[in-house]
């Protein structure tokens, strides 16, 4: 059962807690201050448009780079510049990384970069920064703390990389308790499911969470806010052509 496509695991462990843990992490490991910062986030997916909403609110000039054409016109309805990396570059104060893809900020990318520039991954693994090509002879390591390097190059430039390109908000922030209870309610409703599954339901393949058990993660966590849903009338709920009690979304929605 594919949990991380799930609804609720995309839009509240990507979308809403990202939101959060890329200031936290930053705050934490750099102490940065982030009003008037020119910040370059590298993909406007979930992940990317949670970082990007924060990085705004706190006053910093947000650059967007994106491969894909609608989540690229996504960011620019939001009031977001689209570039290509190369035209940022030499002028961005802090770099972060959130396609899910490799190779995304390459040894040529880190030459241009600015002193001080703050570079660090909030996407797949630790595959998005090209580290392995920092670790050449001509270059210094110096550790300043705890998941923090500066990479000094021979003129004396240095940047500053964060947790060696692994993912900033599980090395250097915190998830969480409410995020990780959706998660892990996800999960368990998975295991549930194919374990309480009549026999060929389920074929040898991997398959979505269905949206009546997303649905049903959300509402279990409803009460934390005294949130009161809405009911649809029998009349209403023949009007659209759905049940009463959902689900209310058809499985493709993401």
């Amino acid at each position: 059962m594919n949990v991380n496509d799930s609804v609720t695991k995309q839009k509240f462990d990507n979308l809403y807690c990202c939101r959060e843990s890329i200031l936290d992490g930053l705050k934490r490991t750099t102490d940065v201050m982030f009003g008037g910062k020119q910040v370059v986030v590298c993909g406007y997916g979930e992940v990317g448009k949670g970082c990007c909403a924060a990085l705004k609110a706190m006053g910093s000039i947000v650059y967007v780079t994106e491969i894909d054409p609608i989540c690229a016109l996504q960011a620019c309805m939001d009031g977001f510049r689209l570039v290509k990396l190369n035209e940022v570059i030499r002028q961005v104060d802090i770099v972060i990384t959130c396609t899910g893809n490799k190779n995304v900020v390459v040894r040529e990318n880190l030459d241009r970069m600015k002193n001080g520039c703050i570079v660090c991954n909030m996407g797949h693994s630790n595959t998005e920064i090209d580290v392995a090509s920092l670790r050449t002879p001509e270059l210094t390591w110096e550790r300043v703390r705890s998941q923090v390097d500066h990479v000094i190059w021979p003129d004396g430039k240095r940047i500053v990389l964060l947790a060696e390109g692994r993912l900033l908000n599980l090395s250097c922030s915190t998830v969480p308790t409410f995020v990780l209870s959706i998660t892990a309610t996800t999960q368990a409703l998975a295991l549930i499911e194919l374990y309480n599954a009549p026999e060929g339901r389920y074929k040898q393949d991997v398959y979505l969470l269905p949206k009546k058990m997303d649905e049903y993660v959300a509402s279990l966590h409803l009460p934390t806010f005294d949130a009161h849903l809405t009911e649809l009338s029998d009349e209403q709920a023949k009007y659209l052509g759905l049940n009463k009690n959902g689900p209310f979304k058809p499985n493709y929605y993401r």
